[in-house]
């Protein structure tokens, strides 16, 4: 069965090797033992923080394990905040304006601004599945089982949430983008530049980054191309966000240009149609056919998530099976946060 659950200490193996399998340009998640020990370090502080007086430094990171086979194959994340403790940077795309009324000449460039727009702003991050389970609907269970924790603890997070989606570059980690602008100003190789930012070493960028708007028509015709793209492994992670409700609001990445999306927590599809159900252990009429619904408990630290097939929508109870029930670490009666894997089950 494939489980999400909340990291533990034991998983520093599993997710090393996750990490080796991810490539140049998942800065979130690299295969450094004693970065990922601290990520781990965190996750487990932040779900046994129970009282919180707001968001702050804590991180949320959750693992998809096939339980059949005992192997962590995935893993995605939150956090509660970004910028607090280092800086937070992003480029906003807009336009600066040059008119010459001597002339009869107006004219509207596109520019790049640096800026800190997301600082204290909550993210969902660190998305990755192992390529031989990118199949029956395993993705969509690890992206959106983010969601129905946001759903119970919101007020762990801001009213906003934002994703950073990996940009363009080639199998040899040259990003157009760094080629074109980052290159000229750090004379380090963008692998470089994302090894420094995954080990939070972000000061150089406020050093040696112009702080004046840059100017897109300078770049070069491959550089403007990738403005706002997602890596071709990225994009169904950016489709199945923009189902929920993400955006697109003009800010990418200062390194590889990928886009940022965001949406306010309580307009996300999965967080405003999910809601609370007693559970009974039992034997439903019918496990195969019928729309997919995650099923979630609402612990925190012994936080579970899963996929379940039902016939008919469930009312105000659900029945699972034994393994589900066990899966989830509920007993009989306990409640469950369940919602449609699909925005459009509701009216199929």
């Amino acid at each position: 069965m494939m489980v999400i659950r909340a990291i533990e200490q034991q998983d520093l193996d599993e997710l090393e090797r996750l990490a080796a399998l991810t490539g140049v340009g998942f800065t979130s998640l690299v295969p450094d033992k004693t970065v990922l020990q601290r990520k781990i370090d965190l996750s487990h502080t932040s779900f046994h923080t129970e009282h919180l007086e707001h968001p702050g430094p804590q991180s949320y990171l959750f693992v998809l394990e096939d339980t059949d086979q005992g192997r962590i194959v995935g893993t995605c994340g939150l956090l509660a905040t970004v910028g607090l403790d280092e800086p937070f940077y992003s480029y906003h795309l807009g336009t600066i304006t040059h008119s010459s009324r001597e002339l009869g000449v107006h004219n509207t460039h596109p520019t790049l601004v640096l800026n800190n727009d997301y600082t204290g702003v909550s993210e969902v991050c660190t998305l990755f599945l192992q390529e031989d389970y990118r199949h029956s609907r395993n993705g969509q269970l690890l992206s959106k089982s983010r969601f129905m924790f946001l759903a119970q603890f919101p007020e762990r997070f801001t009213e906003k949430i934002f994703a950073e989606m990996r940009g363009v570059c080639d199998e040899d980690g040259t990003s157009p983008l760094w080629e074109s602008l980052g290159r000229q100003f750090f004379s380090i190789d963008f692998e470089r530049a994302d090894e420094l930012t995954a080990q939070g070493n972000k000061q150089f960028i406020a050093e040696l980054m112009p702080n004046n708007p840059v100017y897109v028509n300078l770049l070069s015709n491959e550089a403007r191309d990738v403005l706002g793209k997602c890596h071709s492994s990225t994009e169904p992670a950016r489709r199945l966000l923009e189902q929920e409700g993400f955006r697109f609001e003009n800010y990418v990445d200062i390194f590889d240009g990928g886009p940022t999306i965001e949406a306010r927590v309580q307009d996300i599809r999965a967080v405003r149609d999910s809601r609370v159900v007693f559970a009974s252990i039992g034997e439903p009429k019918s496990t195969e056919e019928g729309p997919y619904y995650l099923v979630a408990n609402i612990k925190l630290a012994g936080f579970r998530c899963l996929l379940i097939q039902r016939p008919t929508p469930p009312g105000s109870g659900l029945v699972l099976t034994q393994a589900e029930a066990d899966a989830l670490a509920i007993q009989h009666k306990d409640p469950v946060r369940i919602v449609e894997l699909s925005p459009y089950a509701r009216h199929a």
